[in-house]
């Protein structure tokens, strides 16, 4: 089992970035997809629920910060999760991390501990 995230980069203030994940697992349908952040300056803090969606899609969250700029989708017959970040600003500078967890039956979860399998992260820096 393997999550392997890509898209991030260096931008500017307003840019946009989409970021992708791929979950290399034989069912994907079950699973919770979520994506987490941390900021570069805070190594070994909580990491910060950014987006969660449920396996089919219908139940979804965000952190209050994201809502109406970033966009969490998934493709479950390509088993790959995405992040759209719209209007990207400063704080939002960061590793950015998916996880997955299968216990939830769908139900979006924000605690980090209740996902079992999270990937390497991808960088994203905004610079102002």
């Amino acid at each position: 089992v393997q999550l392997v995230e890509s898209g991030g980069g260096l931008v500017q203030i307003g840019d946009s970035l989409r970021l992708s994940c791929a979950f290399s697992v034989r069912t994907f349908s079950g699973y919770t997809m979520a994506w987490f952040r941390q900021a570069p300056q805070a190594p070994g803090t909580e990491r910060e629920f950014v987006a969660g969606i449920g396996w089919k899609g219908a139940n979804i969250e965000y952190t209050d910060s994201v809502k109406s700029r970033f966009t969490i989708s998934r493709d479950n017959a390509k088993k790959m999760v995405y992040l759209q970040m719209n209007s990207l600003k400063p704080e939002d500078t960061a590793g950015y991390y998916c996880a997955a967890d299968s216990k939830y039956l769908g139900r979006v979860v924000t605690n980090q501990y209740e996902y079992d399998y999270w990937g390497q992260g991808t960088q994203v820096t905004v610079s102002s």
